[in-house]
């Protein structure tokens, strides 16, 4: 691969999860990763499994960037926290407002994720590189796309490196985004954010619940395959790594896999990729 990759995983719930996790990193490290990333669950809900998690992976040598979530966070947990991973030796970190959990009102002193952009930066100066979120299709709570491309903005001029965007499956959506953003006088490396296709029921619901465009033809596809899982996963190859090709040979910054703490579908992507 000539263009710099990285992978998320989410923290595993039991010790054979760990164990499960930690093979899919090994054999994902042969593709010498930029940084790991590990997400983080809403309210904090994961907190202890995301750090231990990312404590591993800087065991194995590789930079893992932390994601940090600030819903109902006030400023001394996050003052704390900032603490535990720069002792731990972290240097990167996905700042997210989070998801709200059912019944959950707001609360926390940080109300969007530029607020907690902002208090990082304050706190920390430049010890971390700040990563943010970035929706190509918009936001699915966003008033407008031009409101959600405000936002955004607001994310980098508080003091956020780079992006990385919510999977999308139409390139086109990709590259209106980066021209916006470049308009609006913004120039942090915007990059894409890239799931592989191996269950199309799992694919609907995600997509669904986070805004995600299924381009009709590939939904119609995956409908068609039934249960049919090896077609899924041949077709989902191709998709996804026509996509890649298409980014990469459009100059983009790098690609982050969202690899579902599985190896095979991304390892087989990035083969494909490679030059003949």
């Amino acid at each position: 691969m000539n263009i710099p990759v990285s992978f998320e995983f989410f923290p595993p719930k039991t010790p054979e999860g760990a164990d499960k996790l930690r093979l899919t990193r090994q054999a994902l490290y042969a593709h010498r990763p930029e940084f790991c990333s590990v997400t983080f669950g809403a309210g904090g809900s994961t907190q202890e499994g995301t750090f231990g998690t990312v404590k591993s992976i800087l065991e194995e040598g590789v930079a893992a960037a932390c994601h940090f979530s600030c819903v109902g966070a006030t400023k001394a947990t996050v003052r704390e926290q900032l603490g535990l991973l720069r002792a731990m030796g972290v240097k990167r970190l996905v700042a997210l407002r989070g998801d709200l959990p059912s019944g959950y009102g707001m609360g926390g002193e940080f109300h969007y994720a530029s607020d907690l952009v902002a208090f990082i930066r304050l706190e920390t100066g430049n010890a971390f590189h700040i990563e943010v979120a970035a929706y190509p299709e918009g936001h699915p709570q966003a008033r407008s796309a031009e409101a959600d491309l405000q936002a955004f903005a607001t994310k980098v001029r508080a003091g956020a490196d780079s992006a990385i965007t919510q999977y999308f499956f139409n390139a086109d959506a990709y590259f209106r985004f980066a021209d916006d953003v470049s308009r609006l006088g913004i120039d942090v490396p915007v990059v894409p954010g890239i799931m592989p296709i191996t269950n199309s029921t799992q694919l609907m619901r995600f997509s669904d619940a986070c805004g995600t465009e299924i381009p009709r033809w590939i939904r119609l596809r995956l409908q068609g395959f039934g249960d049919d899982t090896a077609s899924i996963k041949s077709f989902g190859l191709d998709v996804v790594t026509a996509l890649c090709d298409r980014l990469r040979a459009a100059g983009v910054p790098g690609l982050h896999f969202y690899t579902m703490n599985q190896s095979a579908a991304t390892t087989e992507i990035l083969r494909r990729l490679q030059p003949v």
